[in-house]
């Protein structure tokens, strides 16, 4: 019988190991985390996840399971989910450099052709209003204005999933006058006529706030010429 020379491997018990006390709850919320996200890139998910609770920054972690939806764009990478987790991480900053948005970009594996597209359609240069950006962003996963407009809605609001979705009315102006900016070809009477109809007809009566069933009602003027 051949007898090794490498020494025995030393003999731990679970008693003799310490295990941080934080560990296995840091690991049970990480566990949960992917797979609300779902990352399709798992290893750079991770790391942008750690490096976010190290630096006691929002993680990118989606709020809930994204299921797929018929009428999604998936092929562009961009999902309503998505952007959630970037409005939380990057709205307190209002205005910041390109970069640090290509940062958070490129850590939930959306494509840089997608990132690149929403420069160009914005032409930003350097630094982004962080408003702007995620406007033309979401208009990447909406079929059309009114739809763009809807989805920002949903993705501001304070209501709960399935209820009213209401943002304030200034803050929605504001969205859809620069919506109306980048297209280009809604001229400012049609755009006042739209605010004038929704301030007179439903804002006054909701505390100044509006939500997707006032702009999409038969009455009102259509957000598009």
């Amino acid at each position: 019988m051949t007898t090794s020379n490498m020494p025995d491997e030393p003999y731990y018990t679970s008693e003799q190991i310490p295990i941080p006390p934080e560990l296995p709850d840091i690991l049970l919320q990480f566990s949960k985390a992917a797979i609300r996200t779902q990352p399709s890139d798992v290893l750079a998910w991770s790391a942008a996840y750690f490096r976010a609770l190290a630096n006691g920054e929002t993680p990118p972690v989606k709020e809930r399971l994204e299921m797929p939806v018929a009428t999604q764009k998936t092929d562009t990478g961009l999902t309503m989910g998505l952007l959630k987790i970037l409005h939380k991480q990057l709205s307190p900053k209002g205005t910041l450099p390109l970069v640090e948005i290509r940062k958070k970009f490129d850590d939930v594996n959306i494509p840089r052709e997608q990132y690149d597209d929403i420069v160009q359609i914005g032409s930003f240069n350097v630094d982004a209003q962080w408003d702007h950006f995620l406007a033309i962003a979401v208009s990447k996963v909406a079929k059309n204005m009114t739809d763009t407009l809807i989805k920002i809605c949903e993705l501001l609001t304070s209501d709960p999933p399935g209820a009213n979705a209401r943002i304030p009315f200034e803050q929605w102006k504001k969205y859809y006058r620069y919506l109306a900016e980048v297209d280009g070809d809604i001229r400012e009477p049609h755009i006042k006529e739209v605010i004038d109809y929704l301030a007179n007809e439903w804002v006054i009566r909701q505390n100044g706030m509006i939500h997707p069933r006032n702009f999409i009602h038969p009455e009102c003027p259509k957000l598009e010429c």
